[in-house]
Protein backbone atom coordinates (compact mmCIF):
# COMPACT_ATOMS: atom_id res chain seq x y z
CA UNK A 1 0.00 0.00 0.00
CA UNK A 2 1.22 3.17 -1.35
CA UNK A 3 1.33 6.01 1.47
CA UNK A 4 0.81 10.05 0.50
CA UNK A 5 3.14 12.67 1.31
CA UNK A 6 0.76 13.63 3.62
CA UNK A 7 0.67 10.87 5.57
CA UNK A 8 4.17 10.49 5.13
CA UNK A 9 4.62 13.57 7.01
CA UNK A 10 2.29 13.09 9.89
CA UNK A 11 3.09 9.25 10.59
CA UNK A 12 6.60 10.44 10.88
CA UNK A 13 5.73 13.87 13.14
CA UNK A 14 4.08 11.25 14.88
CA UNK A 15 7.19 8.80 15.65
CA UNK A 16 9.30 11.47 16.69
CA UNK A 17 6.69 13.07 19.19
CA UNK A 18 6.26 9.87 20.53
CA UNK A 19 9.95 8.60 21.07
CA UNK A 20 10.39 12.06 22.31
CA UNK A 21 7.43 11.38 24.59
CA UNK A 22 8.55 8.17 25.78
CA UNK A 23 12.16 9.44 26.67
CA UNK A 24 10.39 12.22 28.84
CA UNK A 25 8.21 9.37 30.91
CA UNK A 26 11.28 7.76 31.41
CA UNK A 27 13.47 10.74 32.27
CA UNK A 28 9.89 11.84 34.67
CA UNK A 29 9.40 8.32 36.50
CA UNK A 30 13.53 8.03 36.92
CA UNK A 31 13.99 11.03 38.74
CA UNK A 32 10.68 9.60 41.10
CA UNK A 33 11.98 6.06 41.52
CA UNK A 34 14.78 8.48 43.31
CA UNK A 35 14.58 8.07 47.16
CA UNK A 36 14.42 11.28 49.25
CA UNK A 37 18.30 11.22 50.01
CA UNK A 38 19.49 11.30 46.24
CA UNK A 39 16.33 13.16 44.85
CA UNK A 40 17.18 16.12 47.49
CA UNK A 41 20.90 15.73 46.85
CA UNK A 42 20.34 16.47 42.89
CA UNK A 43 18.28 19.40 44.23
CA UNK A 44 20.47 20.96 46.24
CA UNK A 45 23.31 20.52 43.48
CA UNK A 46 21.36 22.38 40.57
CA UNK A 47 20.36 24.72 43.50
CA UNK A 48 24.00 25.62 44.34
CA UNK A 49 24.85 25.64 40.80
CA UNK A 50 22.16 28.17 39.90
CA UNK A 51 23.12 30.10 43.00
CA UNK A 52 27.00 30.20 42.10
CA UNK A 53 26.70 31.87 39.25
CA UNK A 54 23.69 34.35 40.24
CA UNK A 55 27.11 35.01 43.07
CA UNK A 56 29.89 35.40 40.58
CA UNK A 57 27.80 37.84 38.33
CA UNK A 58 27.47 39.76 41.27
CA UNK A 59 30.93 40.22 42.11
CA UNK A 60 31.21 37.18 44.90
CA UNK A 61 29.57 38.86 47.54
CA UNK A 62 27.62 35.81 48.56
CA UNK A 63 30.14 33.91 51.44
CA UNK A 64 29.85 31.07 53.88
CA UNK A 65 26.28 30.64 55.78
CA UNK A 66 24.50 33.21 53.70
CA UNK A 67 25.27 31.39 50.65
CA UNK A 68 24.11 28.16 52.13
CA UNK A 69 21.14 30.15 52.99
CA UNK A 70 20.20 31.21 49.53
CA UNK A 71 20.91 27.64 48.14
CA UNK A 72 18.58 25.89 50.88
CA UNK A 73 15.62 28.79 50.02
CA UNK A 74 16.21 27.76 45.86
CA UNK A 75 15.90 24.03 46.16
CA UNK A 76 11.92 24.45 46.63
CA UNK A 77 11.49 26.57 43.20
CA UNK A 78 14.14 24.69 41.46
CA UNK A 79 12.11 21.75 42.30
CA UNK A 80 9.24 23.23 40.94
CA UNK A 81 10.16 24.91 38.37
CA UNK A 82 11.48 21.38 37.31
CA UNK A 83 8.07 19.82 37.56
CA UNK A 84 6.49 22.93 35.70
CA UNK A 85 9.06 22.37 32.69
CA UNK A 86 9.08 18.50 32.39
CA UNK A 87 4.86 19.03 32.65
CA UNK A 88 4.70 21.80 30.14
CA UNK A 89 7.72 19.70 27.38
CA UNK A 90 4.82 17.09 27.65
CA UNK A 91 2.29 19.33 27.26
CA UNK A 92 4.25 20.22 23.70
CA UNK A 93 4.74 16.57 22.72
CA UNK A 94 1.01 14.92 23.29
CA UNK A 95 -0.34 18.03 21.57
CA UNK A 96 1.87 17.70 18.68
CA UNK A 97 1.67 13.89 18.36
CA UNK A 98 -2.06 13.78 18.71
CA UNK A 99 -2.91 17.01 16.37
CA UNK A 100 -1.58 14.92 13.84
CA UNK A 101 -5.04 12.64 14.17
CA UNK A 102 -7.19 15.02 14.84
CA UNK A 103 -9.35 18.25 14.32
CA UNK A 104 -7.89 21.08 16.37
CA UNK A 105 -10.16 22.25 19.24
CA UNK A 106 -12.06 21.60 22.56
CA UNK A 107 -11.27 17.80 22.06
CA UNK A 108 -7.33 17.73 21.22
CA UNK A 109 -6.81 20.80 24.07
CA UNK A 110 -8.99 18.79 26.83
CA UNK A 111 -7.66 15.56 25.77
CA UNK A 112 -3.59 17.33 26.21
CA UNK A 113 -5.05 17.93 29.84
CA UNK A 114 -6.45 14.92 30.49
CA UNK A 115 -3.52 13.36 29.73
CA UNK A 116 -0.93 15.32 31.17
CA UNK A 117 -2.72 15.27 34.72
CA UNK A 118 -3.10 11.21 34.65
CA UNK A 119 0.21 11.21 33.75
CA UNK A 120 1.34 13.67 36.76
CA UNK A 121 -1.08 11.33 39.42
CA UNK A 122 0.30 8.52 38.22
CA UNK A 123 3.98 9.85 38.83
CA UNK A 124 3.02 11.33 42.56
CA UNK A 125 1.37 7.57 43.07
CA UNK A 126 4.69 6.05 41.69
CA UNK A 127 6.35 8.13 44.50
CA UNK A 128 3.97 6.81 47.19
CA UNK A 129 6.23 3.16 46.79
CA UNK A 130 9.57 5.39 46.56
CA UNK A 131 11.65 5.07 50.27
CA UNK A 132 11.00 8.72 51.90
CA UNK A 133 8.63 9.88 49.00
CA UNK A 134 5.81 10.65 49.03
CA UNK A 135 2.30 11.67 46.36
CA UNK A 136 1.30 15.20 46.53
CA UNK A 137 -1.82 16.51 45.02
CA UNK A 138 -0.21 20.14 44.94
CA UNK A 139 2.36 18.59 42.28
CA UNK A 140 -0.44 16.95 39.98
CA UNK A 141 -1.64 20.52 40.15
CA UNK A 142 1.48 22.27 39.58
CA UNK A 143 2.57 19.40 36.21
CA UNK A 144 -1.03 19.80 35.14
CA UNK A 145 -0.57 23.78 34.97
CA UNK A 146 2.77 22.84 33.02
CA UNK A 147 0.75 21.10 30.50
CA UNK A 148 -1.63 23.89 30.03
CA UNK A 149 1.13 25.92 29.51
CA UNK A 150 2.85 23.97 27.33
CA UNK A 151 -0.14 23.56 25.09
CA UNK A 152 -0.78 27.39 25.03
CA UNK A 153 2.95 27.45 23.63
CA UNK A 154 1.83 25.53 21.01
CA UNK A 155 -1.37 27.43 20.35
CA UNK A 156 0.97 30.54 20.22
CA UNK A 157 3.01 29.27 17.90
CA UNK A 158 0.63 28.03 15.27
CA UNK A 159 -0.99 31.11 15.63
CA UNK A 160 1.78 33.11 14.44
CA UNK A 161 2.61 30.86 11.73
CA UNK A 162 -0.93 31.61 10.47
CA UNK A 163 -0.80 34.83 10.27
CA UNK A 164 2.83 34.70 8.79
CA UNK A 165 1.44 32.55 5.87
CA UNK A 166 -1.75 34.61 5.48
CA UNK A 167 0.73 38.08 5.42
CA UNK A 168 2.68 35.86 2.79
CA UNK A 169 -0.21 35.32 0.49
CA UNK A 170 -1.30 38.74 1.05
CA UNK A 171 2.00 40.48 -0.28
CA UNK A 172 2.38 37.55 -3.39
CA UNK A 173 -1.26 38.47 -4.32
Amino acid sequence: MKISGINKRKIGISLCAGALLILLYVLIFSFSAQDAEESGALSRSISAMCVNVVNSFSGGRLSGSLLEEFIRRFEGPVRKLAHFTEYACMGVLVYVLWSQWMRRGRGLYLLTVVWVTVSAAADEIHQLFVPGRDGNLADVCLDTCGGAAGLLFCLLVGKLFQRRRKRLRESRG
